[in-house]
């Protein structure tokens, strides 16, 4: 398993070196930059872009800017961020932890729903239940995340039960350590159904073939044909194989959770790295983009790699050379 994992960290630096070499192409693909949008600003001299364009290399070809950015990277220097002032890194951290919480809010509960619901129609394979819930499914995987937000939005404005927007109230500050709490959480309640949504439907599915599947094995007849209870033979037989596969599953969702809630983060107002991202694309801030996107892969590729330790520990017979 050390083996495994070394092998698996140092494939990981390749990986990244090409994600951020594909996000310059991207940026200097697009017409123009970033500081042409400053040369519309009378009180900006073009001495002061020509300055920052040498500072940080910007006047170079393609190739040189990302030798020198990833020169800095080894020291820990992600860029500047001309949007912000700010260093990159500095930006990105700032984000981070909103989409974090975001995230984990929206993997505690789709989980949560998901794998028990799936366990439960397939224990009700073609009952009513089942069949309920499988057409509730098909609707939300049917239902676009936009429209799902601006349709609780809308929601939330007429009843004025929920915030429509933000991730803190005004005043947030000066609340008590509860109702600061309390604030957040109804502030997480819409972005964390409009993302789920869609969530809960696929992994439910996924839950109910699995079992199914499962069930359908000769080692679970020999099971019942033994006298064993039905209760027994399902959920500490058929279950525990049923789950693997969604182990894998399980290590990819947090990473695509960070990556994959831009839209929804931009609708609800929710100051996250996906908002962020398009922010960086839309005013083609390099550095700021790179790192982005370079967080994100790291993110992602981490997560299949605990993902595959998780499966190994779960099932022994999984062995990695």
């Amino acid at each position: 398993m050390i083996s495994y994992i070394t092998k698996r960290l140092l494939f990981l630096i390749p990986l990244l070196l090409i994600m951020g070499f594909i996000a310059f192409v991207c940026i200097n693909l697009a017409p123009g930059n970033y500081f042409d949008t400053l040369r519309l600003n009378p009180q900006i001299s073009e001495k002061t872009i020509k300055f920052y364009e040498q500072k940080y290399q910007l006047d170079k070809n393609v190739f040189l800017q990302y030798f020198y950015w990833i020169k800095n990277i080894f020291q820990l220097d992600f860029g500047y961020s001309f949007t912000y002032n700010r260093p990159v890194f500095e930006v990105l951290y700032s984000r981070m932890f909103n989409t974090f919480i975001l995230a984990l809010s929206v993997l505690i509960f789709s989980w949560a729903v998901a794998i028990p619901l799936g366990i439960y129609c397939a224990v009700h394979q073609y009952k009513f239940s089942d069949k309920f819930f499988s057409l509730l499914s098909f609707v939300g995987l049917s239902i676009p995340n936009f429209f799902l937000a601006l349709l609780l939005l809308y929601l939330a404005s007429l009843t004025g039960f929920l915030p429509t927007g933000g991730m803190h109230s005004v005043g947030y500050y000066d609340l008590s350590f509860w109702q600061k709490f309390t604030d957040l959480l109804k502030h997480l309640i819409i972005p964390t159904l409009v993302i789920g949504t869609a969530a809960i439907a696929g992994l439910q599915r996924l839950m109910r073939g699995n079992l199914l599947e499962v069930l359908r094995s000769q080692y679970v007849t020999s099971a019942r044909a033994k006298g064993l209870p039905e209760k027994r033979v399902i959920y500490v037989h058929a279950l525990r194989n049923a789950i693997n596969p969604m182990v894998t599953i399980f290590g990819g969702t947090l990473p695509a959770l960070l990556s994959g809630a831009a839209l929804t983060e931009i609708i609800c107002s929710w100051p996250g790295l996906g908002s962020l991202m398009l922010e960086a694309v839309m005013k083609q801030d390099l550095f700021l983009f790179a790192g982005d996107l370079l967080m994100t892969g790291f993110l992602l590729i981490i997560g299949y790699l605990g993902a595959d330790i998780l499966l190994a520990w779960v099932d022994p017979r999984i062995q990695y050379r």
